[in-house]
């Protein structure tokens, strides 16, 4: 079965609704291809490892969480960027890439699937607001440092870097994927003993250390992988479509 652009596209965009958020990039169909979509490859990061895969495996359209276009960035479409755009537009396929709202979606988002995988039980916002982009709750029951870093090491299948500074034992966590490392404070402020993102950067290690709270840096690709996995499986569920991830791991 195939689905039109255009009802696929609407579909995401009621399902994520982009227009929610103030975002860095634009959100929904970023490249539009020259057919209906019969199968929809799923990835992080819209790289040319991604885009070569997918043409590989006779994808009509890519679903990604990075797409191209970000604030700040030349608008030129040269080098890298054309390469990569001229390898959709010549093998007829569409890109969709969908950034904070596939942070935020309460069920479906990348950091409700992360609190999925770990066990964790998400309360309120790290942040007050209607769509909080991460959370904080508890997990399954109190643990150590060292606890929770096997955990993530093994349900992201990435080793985690730890940098201690919170309490022995861990009842209450705060979590926000990919480069969200930022908010580690916001995080101590509203009340977690740990804090879980995907990078770190040299202030993140003063702060940890400063403010009394754990800090996990589990991978920006490796927390973020989620998502899209589950946008992918609502659907192939509702248009009958087929759907594959494609996963590109990248070391950080």
């Amino acid at each position: 079965m195939a689905v039109a652009i255009g009802q696929l596209n609407q579909w995401f965009n009621e399902l994520l609704e982009p227009q929610a958020f103030q975002d860095y990039c634009p959100n929904g169909l970023q490249v539009e291809g020259a057919r209906p979509v019969q199968k929809l490859v799923l990835g992080v990061t819209a790289s040319q490892l991604l885009l070569d895969q997918a043409i590989a495996a006779g994808a009509d359209a890519v679903l990604v969480h990075h797409g191209y276009f970000w604030k700040g960035e030349d608008a030129c479409i040269t080098g890298m960027k054309r390469r990569r755009i001229q390898a959709l537009l010549e093998a007829g396929v569409s890109l969709w890439a969908y950034h904070l709202p596939l942070d935020a979606h309460p069920t479906l988002g990348n950091n409700a699937q992360l609190a999925a995988r770990m066990g964790w039980q998400a309360e309120a916002g790290i942040k007050p607001g209607p769509r909080p982009i991460g959370n904080i709750g508890s997990p399954r029951e109190p643990l150590s440092a060292q606890q929770l870093k096997q955990q993530l090491a093994t349900e992201l299948d990435y080793e985690p870097l730890h940098i201690a500074g919170g309490p022995e034992q861990i009842t209450r966590v705060a979590w926000c994927t990919g480069g969200a490392q930022g908010m580690i404070q916001a995080a101590w402020e509203a009340g977690a003993d740990a804090y879980i993102s995907g990078e770190i950067s040299e202030p993140t290690v003063h702060a940890a250390r400063e403010l009394g709270i754990h800090y996990f840096a589990a991978g920006h690709h490796a927390t973020e992988r989620y998502g899209v996995q589950a946008v992918g499986a609502e659907a192939a569920k509702t248009w009958g479509i087929d759907v594959e991830f494609i996963d590109c791991p990248i070391p950080v």
